[in-house]
Formats: structure tokens, C-alpha cells, sequence
């Protein structure tokens, strides 16, 4: 496979993965609801949101392989082996997380941000917005980040592939599930997702750690 469209494939999965998850989109259709937001506010809310979130992701993500990219200069290994490897193991810490989670049956829901808190505090849209933003802002996405280290071994290109397909996948993903959702498709059971988020995550992780095994740079 060629080793940009194997970063491009990587890159695409993850991203689709993690914006799919109910607690980076989920929250904002419920405080929309709570708020009595229009659809269009509420998406409007959730481009902002989902901006400060991969904004972050990416800044943290282009350091991290700007890092392995000069690791992979001096030492080849570094990039080719122990990258592909750091993210299977975080697959199966996903795993394990996943396992334990499903023996404590909780009910709870797993979302990055204090819904109830918000609401309660009869906040400002625009305090909301904030509020929002920087819970946002301060949860970057782990696997991505470990994903810019795998692909450090082509260089700023390869740093640029993952940072522009997370962005805008991630981003347009978030949308439209806030969209689609504040329409009325919030009646779709999102249980599965939101409760075994670490499987799917885990298993889309070994995933791209294997394949990086195959491809030489």
C-alpha cells in the first residue's frame, strides 16, 4: 500500500471514529434542547465547539510529529516499530477499559462536559459557548495524537495529511450528527456507541498499528 494512502486511511478512520462518539456531539444537542435553541443555533454552537476541539488536537498532534519526525531521522526504528506498537497497546488498554467498564454496568452517561451543572447555572448563551469551548479545547483526542508519531516518518507531508483530514472530517462529522440529531433523529438509540466507545475505538487502533507494520517509508 502506499504509504500516504495508508496515512490517509489511517487518518480518515480515526477521525470518523472519534466523531461518532456521543460525548464530543451528544451534550450539545442536549443543552440545545434544554436552552430551547433553534437547529441552526445549535449547530452554529457546534462548529464553534468542534473548532476549539480539533484546534487543539492538531497543535498538540503537528509537536508530537515534529518530534518523531526527528527521532525517525537518527533513528528509524523509533517511528517504525515502537509507534505502530505504542498504538496497539493503547488499543488493548482500550480493550481492557472496555472489559472493565462492561463489569460495572454503569448507567451514567460519559460526557466531557457537566451538562446538568450548565443548565442549572441558567448561563448566557454566550457563557455556554465558552464554557463549552474550553471543555472542548482541554480534551484532545489520544489517538490521534499518538497516529501523528506513526506518521512523523513522512514528514511535514504526512503531519499534514493527518492534521487536515482529522480537522475537517472530525469537524464536519460532529456537525452533522449535531444536525441530524437536533432534527429529530435524537430518537435513535446512540447507547451503543456511547457506552462501548473504547471497543470501537480500540479495535480501529490495532487496526492502523498493524498496518503501519506493513509499510515501509
Amino acid at each position: 500500500m502506499d504509504p500516504y494512502l495508508q496515512i490517509f486511511i489511517g487518518s480518515f478512520l480515526l477521525s470518523i471514529v472519534h466523531a461518532l462518539i456521543p460525548s464530543h456531539w451528544l451534550p450539545l444537542v442536549a443543552i440545545g434542547k434544554a436552552e430551547k435553541w433553534s437547529s441552526s443555533e445549535t449547530t452554529t454552537v457546534a462548529i464553534i465547539t468542534a473548532v476549539s476541539h480539533t484546534s487543539s488536537t492538531v497543535v498538540i498532534g503537528i509537536i508530537v510529529g515534529l518530534v518523531g519526525y526527528k527521532l525517525s531521522e537518527t533513528y528509524h526504528y523509533v517511528t517504525h516499530y515502537i509507534a505502530p506498537t505504542i498504538l496497539i497497546m493503547l488499543g488493548l488498554i482500550y480493550f481492557f477499559l472496555e472489559y472493565r467498564h462492561s463489569k460495572i454496568k454503569t448507567e451514567h452517561h460519559h460526557y466531557h462536559v457537566d451538562i446538568e451543572g450548565i443548565v442549572k447555572q441558567k448561563k448566557s448563551k454566550k457563557s455556554i459557548i465558552i464554557t463549552l469551548s474550553i471543555a472542548m479545547f482541554f480534551s484532545p483526542c489520544l489517538e490521534i495524537e499518538v497516529y501523528y508519531f506513526t506518521a512523523s516518518r513522512l514528514g511535514w507531508v504526512g503531519i499534514g495529511i493527518v492534521s487536515l483530514v482529522y480537522f475537517f472530517v472530525t469537524i464536519i462529522g460532529i456537525v452533522l450528527l449535531v444536525y441530524f440529531a437536533s432534527k429529530g433523529v435524537q430518537k435513535l438509540k446512540w447507547h451503543f456507541l456511547e457506552h462501548h466507545e473504547k471497543l470501537i475505538s480500540g479495535f480501529i487502533l490495532i487496526i492502523v498499528g498493524v498496518l503501519a507494520f506493513f509499510v515501509e517509508f
